[in-house]
């Protein structure tokens, strides 16, 4: 309800509504179908096809979620311009034709290592920042355009619709590159490249024309926007600011560990083709995605605050994390005959449950700051987890070239590292506790504070 002085009820508005919110999903889902080919797809063809070190893919995975340090300085930008739409159009376009390049750079490395390998390197920085400015911008302008209440269901629907995307386009990638052959490769990769651009220039087409999304917006304009340096140190001051960042470092690692390895350990343990070992990684995808619709249902994220409930949520997908790779791990050693699969979608089930908690914490506490922005806030997370991701698909690949030299042993090499995972998915369990605990301690003080000064906020 909204409480705004004598205005009467009738001139409430609730910002974007779902149609619009169901449309900056699609852009969600057009980054995730993009990334799910950078990142899976050439993966694997680098570490099976051409019998690479998993440690060169995965560096230059890592090297993408690098340059999105940047992410930061685009939501900022689109905080003093208040216009998200440029941003966001704009990023998709150079992440599809940075994943066009990136396709082209991995098949070069075939015949030419080195040359492929440096025009990778400069198409991976471009996908960084195709992701970092699309992306930051996208959850800024939920941040800004949704009403308070609705926030956090917004943004699990838009994750939702972006994991929905990566499953939609792993499945399809995945029997268009039956049979592979490269020149195949660089035709589904096109027809990818032009399908996202299209969705995307669709859905932001007078996105932030219409009253109810400037509504929050407008009256974000009543105070100056800080300049960068002194909106990142206010946030960092915010104690539940500071250990939500943490929380979603430490948990991020633990989450991206298997992305770069559980391809090349359906290929070398289980003997999966291309096409096969693609449309398992949709498997995982699909049990994110369910994962998301029942935590998002049955769970208390959607409220727009952050109760106890919330860390039931997030500590069960952790837990569950653990247990799937806990079962991964005893897979690496039987191999052929476990269920993989089934396996590989409860481990995705799990992280989906843990995810679309964290993406309501995250949304409940995006407009919390008494200077700092959404764009700033939303950056700085992103941020935090685009590095997290980097270094967590790293420390996989790099662990996995490293046990197999050791323990001359594929199936050793990815107990050790599954394994580890699961110790850290442990962790991210327990530092998820004192996370939400500062966010539940910040909500109460805002409260306590709006009504000593009178201030006036809408509540669900």
């Amino acid at each position: 309800m909204l409480h705004q002085g004598s205005q009467p009820p009738a001139t409430v508005s609730t910002g974007l509504g779902w149609f619009s919110i169901i449309r900056i999903g699609l852009v969600q889902a057009s980054i995730g179908a993009l990334v799910m080919l950078a990142t899976t797809v050439l993966n694997r063809l680098m570490v099976v096809e051409f019998t690479m070190a998993a440690a060169i893919p995965a560096g230059l995975v890592a090297w993408h979620y690098a340059v999105q340090l940047a992410r930061p300085l685009f939501g900022h930008g689109s905080d003093q311009g208040r216009r998200r739409t440029p941003w966001i159009l704009g990023g998709i376009i150079l992440l599809a034709g940075s994943a066009l390049l990136a396709t082209r750079a991995t098949l070069m490395m075939e015949v030419s290592p080195q040359g492929g390998f440096a025009l990778a390197v400069i198409a991976y920085t471009f996908i960084g920042f195709g992701v970092g400015a699309a992306g930051t911008s996208a959850l800024a302008l939920l941040a800004s355009g949704v009403a308070p209440q609705r926030r956090a269901a917004a943004a699990a629907t838009t994750w939702i619709m972006m994991v929905a995307g990566i499953v939609v386009s792993a499945i399809t990638v995945g029997e268009l590159l039956k049979p592979y052959s490269p020149e195949r490769l660089m035709i589904v990769a096109s027809g990818l490249a032009a399908v996202t651009i299209l969705i995307t220039a669709i859905s932001v087409i007078r996105l932030e024309r219409s009253e109810t999304a400037n509504l929050f917006a407008e009256t974000a304009k009543d105070a100056p926007v800080p300049n960068f340096r002194e909106a990142l140190r206010e946030m960092w001051e915010e104690r539940a600011a500071r250990r939500f960042t943490i929380y979603i470092f430490v948990s991020m690692i633990a989450f991206s560990m298997q992305d770069l390895i559980l391809e090349p350990f359906a290929g070398l343990v289980f003997g999966m083709d291309p096409g096969d070992s693609t449309q398992l990684g949709g498997q995982h995808q699909g049990g994110i995605l369910i994962g998301m619709i029942i935590a998002g249902i049955g769970g208390s994220a959607f409220a727009g605050r952050l109760p106890s409930d919330l860390r039931v949520w997030v500590v069960t997908g952790c837990v569950g994390s653990a247990a799937s790779l806990a079962c991964l791990a005893m897979a690496s050693i039987h191999g052929p005959g476990w269920p993989i699969a089934i396996n590989v979608f409860v481990l995705g089930f799990s992280n989906g449950i843990f995810a679309v908690a964290s993406i309501g914490a995250m949304m409940g506490l995006a407009g919390a700051g008494e200077k700092t922005r959404e764009g700033v806030r939303m950056g700085v997370w992103g941020a935090s987890q685009a590095i997290a991701f980097g270094l967590g698909g790293l420390i996989g690949a790099i662990g996995v070239d490293q046990a197999r030299a050791a323990l001359a042993s594929d199936g050793s090499a990815f107990q050790l590292i599954f394994a580890i995972e699961a110790g850290l998915f442990v962790l991210a369990a327990i530092l998820a506790v004192r996370a939400t605990s500062a966010s539940a301690q910040t909500n109460q003080n805002n409260g306590t504070s709006l009504k000593q000064t009178g201030k006036k906020e809408v509540f669900a």
